[in-house]
């Protein structure tokens, strides 16, 4: 059995696992006990009342969150056609490119964060589908990573839009920001992520939508908060 770290002896003893925090108190904990070795990302999973074995109660979405997530996001752009190509660059895309973009991908020569597309490159980036798809990077229209507005998703993806789909258990897992970030601005990315969700609530669904949700740090623990203290 391996032995408990001094850092994870205070959070035994401070933290009350089965109590349901006010957002104030758990981001204020979470922020008392970050490592300061590193900058540690701020994470939330949110258990739906979905049936995720029902596929037409699965969710897939993306959301601007207003203070972004506090990194730099590399993003490449499948497309051949000059207008998209002109848009990529003016957004800063950091690789643009279609044959040549999936050969570079291939020979895992670039890393990045997010894959966009133009409709008319589908072709090509389908057959990247073993290297993208297990990673959860594959365009897909509902994430809006498929489209026509390459401007603007690069732009939007530049500065803080996040995708997000629920796993088998029905559970959606994100990233919404770093440690760092002021009290605030953590909460309105946190209710950002949380309005996305209520908009795209399958009609099938029934009972209680968002049933849990656990907020926690790259390295810490997860605190369950209570939805009450939420816009």
């Amino acid at each position: 059995m391996s032995k408990l770290t001094k850092k994870m002896m205070l959070m035994r003893n401070n933290i009350d696992y089965k109590k349901f925090y006010h957002i104030n108190e758990g981001i204020l904990i979470l922020k008392k006990f970050s490592t300061k070795k590193f900058n540690e990302s701020v994470d939330v999973s949110i258990h739906l009342g979905i049936d995720a074995k029902k596929s037409e109660q699965n969710i897939r979405g993306y959301t601007l969150l207003p203070h972004g997530i506090g990194r730099t996001i590399k993003v490449a752009v499948f497309t051949n056609n000059n207008k998209y190509i002109k848009e990529a660059i003016s957004a800063n895309a950091d690789f643009i490119g279609l044959e040549d973009l999936a050969e570079k991908i291939k020979n895992k020569k670039i890393n990045f964060d997010i894959v966009i597309a133009s409709p008319d490159s589908m072709k090509i980036v389908g057959q990247l589908g073993a290297i993208l798809g297990p990673r959860g990077l594959m365009p897909n229209p509902k994430l809006g990573t498929v489209t026509e507005k390459i401007f603007e998703t690069v732009k939007n993806t530049k500065i803080g839009q996040i995708r997000y789909r629920n796993d088998k258990n029905g559970i959606v897992h994100a990233t919404i920001g770093k440690i760092n970030f002021l009290e605030k601005n953590i909460k309105e990315n946190l209710n950002s992520l949380l309005l996305s969700l209520n908009k795209i609530k399958p009609s099938q669904s029934k009972g209680l939508y968002i049933r849990k949700i656990f907020l926690s740090t790259t390295m810490g623990a997860g605190l369950k908060i209570d939805q009450s203290t939420l816009n």
